[in-house]
């Protein structure tokens, strides 16, 4: 007998897997009906500033950089499900305060709030991907989480476009209940996957003596040459609104468009490519993705046309596809099982300093010499660290066929 396909899939992966996707359905909506917005009602209280609109927005993920040099590690040590459901509370506490900010100060306050809480999430909540879904595997389930974050995008900026008009403070509420849903969520179905460690691993733990980056110089280069993508991705939330302002007369429906774009294409896409790509040699299929993220940079600079720009859009997309899945999978493979979450901490810092960074020297390029300058920059940036890292994964996927190699011959 046939097995459904529906309940094929939904008996595929562990509970908290599922829980993961329905939870991020429910966040990204409420993220991307607001976060596309926050720019321009910044940009429109500072009397057109800037850099001062940069400052503000790079506040959440530079609070961030500094939690995530200890979250990881804290999830490694006391459990992957008390750093998520400290951290869904802590960003449901920070979008609430938007219904009561008024001062740009008190905006900036909850960005650092809220750049606690997403610091503290996202190394538990991949380490806990790590914990309970095969290395196989792995690459797929980071697509289906990507395709849920996607179902965000899709819908989230022109439901948000239309509510931000009418009255903003409907977003924030939606969003802090989304996140206390997801919290919800996760205390009723979701069990702690920390791997239980033996007497012996425990002892080693208490005696480890300090982390010596030299050891993990791995982890350190993916993560360094990971960051011309997460500065691609820092533009395209901050200076690219304020680009195509100056381009287009209705630029918050072409922004709200070219996102809505870009979600529905991966809601269609994600899986399928994940799919076809599993078994592809991981360098391989990054070295396309930022080949693809460069021409895109380029294209954004200097695609004038509305059509065009949705081309440019598509590319981005399949890189994005292409790059997000495949580059933790890496992550997961070289890290040790007992700093799952310090390793996917430490990579997390790349869109941490990328977004806290970026906007600041994105605005200062865009402030005097405009999009295409600035973009054009970035798009040279990232064909250089996309030859960089493509050559380093490739020998590290020498590397790793060698010893197992040894391996087989010594047994």
């Amino acid at each position: 007998m046939h097995r459904i396909p529906l309940f094929s899939l939904i008996n595929k992966y562990d509970t908290a897997i599922w829980v993961r996707v329905i939870g991020t359905i429910l966040t990204s909506l409420a993220g991307f009906m607001m976060r596309p917005y926050l720019v321009y009602y910044l940009y429109d209280k500072l009397d057109g500033s800037i850099l001062l609109s940069m400052l503000i927005v790079g506040l959440q993920p530079l609070c961030g950089l500094f939690v995530n040099l200890y979250a990881g590690s804290l999830s490694d040590r006391y459990g992957r499900k008390p750093m998520i459901l400290a951290a869904l509370i802590i960003q449901a506490l920070a979008v609430g305060g938007y219904m009561f900010a008024s001062h740009v100060w008190e905006f900036a306050l909850i960005s650092i709030v809220n750049g606690i809480g997403h610091a503290m999430f996202q190394p538990a909540a991949n380490a806990q991907i790590s914990d309970v879904v095969p290395e196989e595997k792995r690459a797929e389930v980071f697509a289906l989480l990507h395709t849920a974050l996607n179902m965000g995008s899709a819908f989230g900026p022109l439901l948000g476009l239309l509510l931000f008009t009418w009255n903003p403070t409907i977003i924030f509420l939606s969003c802090t209940v989304a996140l206390l849903a997801y919290a919800w969520l996760v205390t009723w179905k979701v069990p702690e996957t920390l791997p239980v460690k033996s007497t012996e691993q425990k002892a080693t733990a208490k005696s480890k003596p300090k982390i010596r980056w030299r050891d993990h110089k791995p982890l350190l280069w993916i993560t360094l040459l990971m960051m011309p993508v997460s500065l691609l991705y820092a533009q395209v939330e901050t200076t690219f609104p304020l680009h195509l302002q100056q381009h287009f007369e209705n630029y918050k429906m072409v922004f709200a468009t070219i996102i809505t774009f870009n979600g529905c294409i991966v809601i269609a896409l994600q899986l399928w490519i994940a799919k076809r790509t599993e078994h592809i040699t991981p360098y391989i299929i990054i070295a396309v993705s930022y080949l693809l993220f460069a021409v895109v940079s380029i294209g954004y600079g200097f695609v004038p046309i509305f059509a065009w720009l949705l081309v440019v859009e598509f590319l981005f997309t399949i890189g994005e596809m292409l790059n997000g899945p495949h580059i933790q999978k890496v992550i997961s493979v070289i890290a040790p099982e007992d700093q799952r979450g310090w390793y996917f901490s430490i990579f997390g810092m790349n869109w941490q300093v990328s977004r806290a960074l970026g906007p600041v020297l994105g605005g200062l390029l865009f402030s005097h010499y405009g999009g295409k300058v600035m973009f054009g920059i970035l798009g040279v940036i990232l064909v250089i660290a996309g030859i960089a890292q493509t050559r380093y994964i490739r020998g590290l996927n020498r590397s790793q066929q060698e010893s197992r190699a040894k391996a087989v011959l010594q047994a």
